[in-house]
């Protein structure tokens, strides 16, 4: 057999020991380098049950990959068509995810929590030369600390306690040829962020418990809903990670910033979430709408989301009215409705007593108050003063 290939087949240990096996990986070193694949070993045997020989099965490690980033998930399914905004702001962050797409530097996404970064990214994935490939996105901040390497590095057999036989790959080595997309990446470990450094200049990673040093041909995409720079004052991110991640630096505007959004993205959730319960067109009335504007979304996009839904499971008729959207929500714009009555109020009362104590002399009564006879005189109108 070493006759045919320039290598000792991992076949011939099979035969020697009797023991075939299933889907393990197995690297072979060949004149064009180490190669990976997925090996399958059948025995082959006669009637009396002797080995006569064995089928040896090899798949590229890279197409095993691409077909369980398939099962698990791990595609993009948002484009820049997706997404909704009409504000100058929103058109701004678009504009500079197409260009990001275009590029194969770094890019950073900034914004408060339920803003839509993992939207933006996978935008900048299907519309860049990696659309092809896996995108793996992956929440630093949802993950233990000692399992984080684990995770973005993975581990050989036997690496650990508990480390899985044959071994698991890493979120790096299963996003090869897409893009990786790193979400709340200032909860990163201090010690972790010295390693990724190392992937993203050498582009290569290492296996816990591993010798050989993998490729990886990877776009990082990281997004954040802290400033970093300032974390790097003060000692907690590192500032050669925060340079090396934050080339193209797309900033997303929270809600209450862009309230020309607002009624748009309310709508269109609507009419989505109408379509999927098989329900008739609904609509915000207008007082509802005035409430949605004026609330200032804490929760932004996300936040939306969840109040259009509640209101369309509990509204029957087609006009949703305001009490279909949530008491705090209510209550909220009673307050400042209330907080705007009482300074027109006091506005109103203090000119009253100013002209009183003027005798109805406007030219006085400016000069008191710090305005001109002209805006005075509409204050008049607006509120109906007596002179």
């Amino acid at each position: 057999m070493t006759a045919l290939v320039p290598f000792k087949p991992v076949a011939m240990q099979v035969l020697y020991t009797g023991q075939g096996y299933t889907d393990k990986e197995v690297v072979v070193d060949t004149p064009r380098g180490a190669q990976r694949f997925i090996q399958t070993a059948i025995l082959i045997r006669d009637k009396d049950g002797a080995v006569e020989g064995v089928v040896d099965i090899f798949r590229e490690l890279k197409r095993v990959r691409k077909m369980v980033n398939l099962m698990m998930g791990a595609t993009a399914r948002f484009t820049f068509e997706d997404i909704e905004g009409k504000s100058l702001a929103m058109q701004e962050c678009i504009r500079l995810g197409k260009i990001a797409a275009n590029s194969t530097s770094n890019t950073m996404i900034q914004g408060e929590s339920g803003t839509g970064k993992e939207l933006i990214a996978q935008a900048i994935h299907n519309a860049s030369s990696s659309a092809g490939g896996p995108f793996v996105a992956i929440n630093c901040g949802a993950l233990p600390r000692d399992l984080v390497e684990s995770e973005l590095f993975g581990y050989e057999e036997g690496a650990f306690t508990g480390a899985r036989q044959g071994g698991r790959p890493g979120k790096f080595e299963m996003a090869h040829g897409g893009t990786i997309f790193l979400d709340e990446i200032g909860e990163m470990p201090l010690e972790m962020q010295v390693k990724l450094l190392r992937v993203l200049q050498d582009k290569k990673v290492i296996r816990i418990g591993g010798q050989r040093f993998i490729d990886v041909d990877v776009r990082v995409i990281a997004a954040t809903n802290r400033d970093l720079s300032d974390d790097g004052q003060q000692g907690n991110f590192r500032s050669d990670l925060y340079y090396r991640l934050n080339v193209l630096l797309i900033v997303i505007p929270p809600l209450r910033d862009r309230q020309e959004d607002i009624l748009l993205l309310a709508d269109f959730f609507l009419q989505k979430l109408c379509t999927q319960s098989g329900l008739p067109r609904k609509a915000f009335s207008s007082d509802a709408q005035a409430l949605l504007v004026d609330y200032p979304w804490p929760g932004n996009i996300r936040e939306l989301e969840n109040v259009v839904e509640r209101a369309v499971n509990l509204c029957t008729t087609e006009l949703i009215e305001p009490e279909y959207l949530p008491v705090h929500m209510q209550n909220a714009h009673k307050v400042d409705r209330a907080a705007v009555h009482s300074l027109r109020d006091v506005e109103r009362d203090m000119m009253q007593k100013v002209l009183d104590r003027c005798k109805g002399n406007i030219s006085q009564a400016a000069k008191t108050l710090g305005i001109g006879r002209t805006t005075l005189y509409q204050k008049i109108k607006q509120y109906g003063i007596r002179i």
